[in-house]
C-alpha cells in the first residue's frame, strides 16, 4: 500500500471503506493485483484540502522527498477516484521533471492502492501549507485552476528548494529521482541474483 496521511479537510471527502482503501475501480484494478511490499519507499504522503478559486483541489507532499501533486479542481465522483488521479499526477509530474523511461519503470513497478489515515506530522503540513501560498501566488498572476492538469505546476514546485527539520535544504524533484535510480539499481541486482 502507498500511505497517505490526510488532513481531517480531506479525510471529510473522501469516501473510504473501513479498511481505509478506496473501492476498486476498473482504472485501479491493476494496483490492486500487484503483489504486497514489506517496505514501499513510494510510500508516506501528506495530503490536504484546498480551495483554489473556488474549486476543491488536493495538494499532496511525499514525506521523504518532498515532492509535490497537485490534483486540481476536484468534483465529488474524482473523490472516489482518487487513486486513479493519484497514479495520473504522480507519473505525468514525473515525466515533467525529466524523469527518463527507467526512473519511470521503477515508479511503475512500486505503484500501489492508497491507503489513507488522519495520522499527520506538523513538518509535512508546514510544506503543504508552503505549497498552497505558492499556487495561490501562480494562480494571482493569471492562471486557472479549471484549466489545469496540475503536472507542470507540481513539477515546477518541485524545482524549489525545500527544508525538512534538522537537515539540508533539498530539491524534491532530484531527491525523487535519486529515489528512483536506487529502485533501479535494487531491481536489477535482484535480477543479478535470480
Amino acid at each position: 500500500m502507498i500511505q497517505l496521511h490526510a488532513t481531517k479537510k480531506l479525510m471529510a471527502c473522501l469516501p473510504l471503506g473501513s479498511s481505509g482503501q478506496f473501492a476498486v475501480t476498473a482504472r485501479s484494478q491493476s494496483l490492486y493485483d500487484q503483489p504486497p511490499l514489506a517496505e514501499n519507499p513510494l510510500s508516506g504522503w501528506h495530503g490536504n484540502l484546498v480551495m483554489f478559486q473556488r474549486r476543491n483541489s488536493v495538494l499532496l507532499v511525499h514525506d521523504a522527498t518532498r515532492i509535490p501533486l497537485l490534483l486540481p479542481a476536484l468534483t465529488k465522483p474524482d473523490f472516489a477516484a482518487l487513486n486513479d488521479h493519484f497514479v495520473d499526477a504522480f507519473m505525468n509530474t514525473l515525466l515533467k521533471c525529466d524523469a527518463s523511461e527507467t526512473q519511470m519503470n521503477a515508479a511503475q513497478r512500486y505503484l500501489r492502492p492508497l491507503q489513507v489515515d488522519t495520522v499527520c506530522n506538523r513538518s509535512e503540513q508546514g510544506t503543504l501549507n508552503q505549497l498552497k501560498g505558492e499556487v495561490e501566488a501562480y494562480l494571482d498572476n493569471g492562471g486557472n485552476i479549471a484549466e489545469m492538469t496540475g503536472y507542470a505546476l507540481g513539477a515546477w514546485l518541485a524545482s524549489m528548494w525545500r527544508s525538512i527539520k534538522g537537515q539540508p535544504y533539498i530539491r524534491p524533484n532530484r531527491e525523487m529521482l535519486t529515489l528512483l535510480d536506487g529502485l533501479t539499481q535494487k531491481t536489477d541486482a535482484a535480477a543479478n541474483d535470480a
